[in-house]
């Protein structure tokens, strides 16, 4: 995953441009980069953040730049933002996409130029770099990034940044989002809302499906006007949002919260068949505040996240080394488990190795029960739209093994959708067979249903691929 910031102001933008990328750190943990136009022109750094937080790297960088422009940018994968010299003159571009059509792109391009890419480590191109190659050939930027958005099979969404203002552009179904906030010296663009909270803006706009706009220090104007299709991807609320933001208009821990509240009402546990309720810190935490508000059973903490050194949840993107911090940052608190059957609300299971290795933990620390409740429904699909996760092969999802197991791996498309109804034979088997596997004493995931009705929009603008593989 990655995340932006973009900023226009009267004044030198680096402070808010600095601390609104700075805000993005959950959704990245391998590089980051911030660009600048002033009167100097064009200023860019940018630098590898697996080791150290995004501040401590670019703390120095920020006193020796200056612009009343920025755009900053923090990612899991591609170096950015890349400065681009083209018939569209010189401008500072930045993306969060998911690319699966890359090479067939670049082979296309390279048969009908000759232009070359320069490869990553790893022998793969820069996404970001391959976006603005697609921009460059049309006309105007206009007509470059809508060209982009038709070519890429996946998602794009991207901020671009010349002398004149930044442009943003939302993808083409809305699957990443683009919020505008203002202030009396300009405007910024991100991410995410809480980026700009604290440094004095005010709520703007959202950018619609496919909208681009381009953002001054006197105003925003949309160039080309949003389209009607929208699907927003769920997970979002679900887990990869930081709590305090909002997407459409509805808030990512109120969205949690309900949740929660809705997978008690189904589950119908008192404190009769349970001791205490306990959300896996940080995204599961909401999730089991809205699970024992309803069910009436203690809220707890028996595991608390050291956050001073381990601070973000899938730092680094090994798979093998997230499992070992994923561990190593939870501390247990044995008074609260010892003999404690417990409610565990977790955002989701994906290959299920850190929640199996948390429940043996709690395990062998005294628990008496531990029953698993994850906030969204079993993941099936792995994602096409979205960079949430690198697995390999959708194999690598617990419930995809569980199915195999069943039906092989080839599965037809209807056995599938069959596994996704949580009112089929297949279903329950399949979640049974997720709950042996995990050792937990017992296992319900939230319905989509539920889910959709906890974010409270119109269904039909949700993207739910993962869950039922539908687009």
């Amino acid at each position: 995953m990655s995340g932006y910031f973009g900023v226009v102001s009267k004044e030198d933008c680096v402070f808010d441009l600095f601390f609104g990328t700075d805000y993005h750190s959950h959704l990245g943990t391998r590089r980051a980069g911030l660009a600048v136009y002033g009167e100097e022109g064009f200023n860019r750094s940018i630098h590898n953040i697996e080791n150290s937080p995004f501040r401590t790297k670019f703390d120095s960088d920020i006193h020796q730049m200056r612009g009343n422009l920025g755009i900053g940018c923090i990612s899991d994968f591609e170096a950015q933002p890349l400065i681009v010299r083209s018939h569209h003159g010189t401008y500072a571009i930045t993306t969060v996409s998911k690319i699966n059509n890359i090479d067939e792109l670049v082979a296309k391009i390279m048969k009908k130029n000759s232009t070359h890419f320069l490869e990553m480590s790893g022998g793969s191109i820069n996404a970001t770099e391959l976006v603005a190659t697609l921009i460059n050939q049309k006309d105007n930027l206009i007509e470059g990034i809508r060209y982009a958005q038709e070519c890429v099979d996946g998602s794009l969404s991207l901020m671009i940044m010349t002398p004149q203002g930044v442009y943003v552009a939302r993808d083409k179904v809305g699957r990443t989002p683009m919020i505008l906030g203002k202030k009396e010296e300009g405007y910024c663009a991100t991410f995410e809302s809480t980026a700009y909270l604290n440094l004095g803006y005010e709520d703007y706009k959202e950018l619609g499906p496919g909208e681009i706009d381009i953002m001054t220090p006197d105003g925003v104007q949309v160039l080309a006007q949003p389209g009607k299709k929208m699907r927003v991807c769920t997970f979002l609320w679900v887990y990869y949002g930081y709590p305090s933001s909002f997407y459409e208009g509805v808030s990512v821990e109120q969205m949690r919260y309900n949740c929660g509240k809705y997978m008690a009402q189904r589950d119908h546990v008192t404190m009769d068949g349970a001791d205490i309720v306990a959300g896996v810190p940080d995204s599961g935490i909401a999730h089991a505040v809205g699970y024992a508000n309803e069910s009436r059973i203690p809220f707890s903490r028996p595991l608390i996240k050291y956050t001073p050194t381990w601070p973000r949840s899938f730092m680094p993107t090994i798979q093998s080394k997230r499992n070992l911090i994923a561990k190593m940052k939870l501390i247990p608190v044995h008074e609260l488990i010892d003999n404690k059957r417990i409610i565990l609300v977790d955002d989701s299971i994906v290959r299920g190795t850190q929640l199996r290795e948390t429940t043996e933990f709690l395990f062998k620390t005294g628990a008496k029960e531990v029953h698993a409740r994850p906030a969204c429904p079993p993941i099936t699909f792995g994602c096409k739209f979205l960079n949430f996760s690198r697995s390999n092969s959708e194999m690598e999802l617990i419930a995809r093994q569980i199915v195999a197991q069943e039906e092989g791996e080839n599965v037809a498309r209807e056995i599938l959708e069959d596994y996704c109804n949580p009112d089929s034979d297949r279903y329950h088997a399949m979640v049974e067979g997720i709950c042996k596997k995990m050792g937990f004493t017992s296992l319900r995931f939230n319905r989509l249903d539920d889910m959709l009705k906890a974010v409270g929009v119109d269904p039909d603008t949700l993207c739910t691929y993962c869950w039922n593989g539908k687009d």
